[in-house]
């Protein structure tokens, strides 16, 4: 269950001039990557995830014409904030301006990060649940030396304890805003805020990054940019499918796409036997050729008893993720005579949406009856069948 409010930090205060080098005059949150300015795509990746309560984008003072310009019309994108003189002031303003309204968590994340992929963001939500800090990362995998005059190696370092930090990284508000006041209160400029939870003793969790979600600096990061957006960095576009079927067994009620449903009957099966759900976690395993979910989730081993099928599919998701694709859009039926699924359609989204870190309108859920005929017209059990369309980087 996520946390009631959501709000986001967009920190877009800086005046970017790295990324201007080739002679622009627009600081980088400002310039376009596919025709739309980097800003616009960050505040919109947020804008799109309906677990977001709130966005507020940091600017800077100067730039107040160039943000509106932006045209952003929605009632969950709250005023801009003015920055302050450094990143940590700018963030520091960001959550003064949100403290009135005290939201559960908050999410802050570098103007210049217009790619963060929504599994990620939802895997920083989640992690919060348990920690009080969370950000993605990428292992290092080059060797890093460490030099003591920039000419000579004095040390080669341990890259297996090394990791890259990325953002958005999340916190609990309260303990984040109360770090942030008192490093403000003394002279030290930190890296950044997950550095701040760590000096307030906070403990911050680490969650997959992506390797697109990188930060846009120099010039020559605005042609990676386009070929991202583009799509010509040998994407290319899969199709799976599931099928699943459950029969029913004495019970209260039946779990199908992630929602408690009353009725007379359950569905059997090793886990909750959300037969919705694992044609949706076999969709999305056959598109990214992981098999099905009996092979990483074996019916054999009593872990798995009872478990939720919530976990399978995020499963399935993390694996898209750390292949560096992306889901697209998902399309699941639901055959049975009963219990009635239309109203419980919109929940189902929800909680599917969630698992996946995915925005509800690239979710379709349906339901139909066999008109009385079959098993499924008997009542003894329910069918469901899923598609999946993943966007992955060429194999060859």
């Amino acid at each position: 269950m996520r946390p009631k409010s959501i709000a986001v930090i967009i920190v877009a205060a800086g005046k970017g001039e790295r990324a201007s080098l080739d002679g622009s005059i627009d600081p980088k949150q400002y310039r376009p990557v596919g025709g739309k300015p980097v800003l616009a795509r960050t505040v919109q990746a947020f804008l799109d995830l309906p677990f977001v309560t709130s966005v507020t984008a940091v600017i800077h003072a100067d730039h107040a014409d160039r943000y509106a310009a932006l045209g952003f019309s929605n009632e969950r994108l709250l005023a801009p904030v003015i920055g302050g003189t450094s990143r940590q002031a700018s963030v520091l303003e960001g959550l003064k301006a949100l403290a009135p309204q005290r939201p559960d968590l908050v999410l802050i994340q570098d103007a210049a990060r217009p790619f963060a992929p929504p599994q990620v963001i939802g895997d920083v939500v989640e992690a919060l649940e348990r920690f009080e800090g969370a950000l993605p990362t990428l292992r290092v995998i080059d060797t890093i030396k460490r030099s003591l005059d920039g000419r000579q190696v004095a040390a080669t370092e341990d890259r297996e304890q090394l990791f890259a930090a990325q953002t958005p990284q999340g916190f609990r508000f309260g303990q984040i805003f109360s770090a942030h006041m008192r490093a403000s209160t003394i002279r030290r400029q930190f890296t950044d805020d997950a550095e701040i939870a760590e000096w307030a003793g906070l403990r911050v969790a680490m969650v997959a990054g992506h390797v697109d979600s990188f930060k846009i600096t120099r010039p020559e990061d605005f042609a990676r940019a386009e070929r991202i957006f583009g799509g010509d960095i040998a994407m290319e576009t899969r199709v799976g499918t599931g099928f699943d079927v459950h029969p029913f067994e004495p019970g209260d009620g039946v779990w199908l796409g992630g929602v408690k449903i009353p009725h007379d009957k359950k569905l059997k099966g090793h886990s909750d036997a959300d037969v919705a759900l694992h044609a949706l976690t076999d969709a999305i395993l056959g598109a990214i050729g992981e098999g099905d979910i009996g092979v990483h989730f074996p019916p054999s081993d009593m872990q798995w008893r009872g478990m939720a099928s919530t976990v399978f599919l995020k499963h399935a998701g993390k694996l898209v993720n750390e292949a560096g694709g992306r889901i697209v859009n998902l399309d699941v039926t639901i055959v049975c005579e009963a219990p009635r699924i239309a109203v419980h359609v919109p929940a189902m989204r929800e909680v599917i949406g969630a698992a996946l870190g995915i925005a509800t309108f690239r979710i379709a859920v349906k339901a139909t009856t066999s008109e009385q005929l079959g098993f499924t017209g008997r009542e003894e059990g329910i069918v469901a069948m899923a598609s999946a369309s993943v966007e992955m980087p060429r194999g060859d």
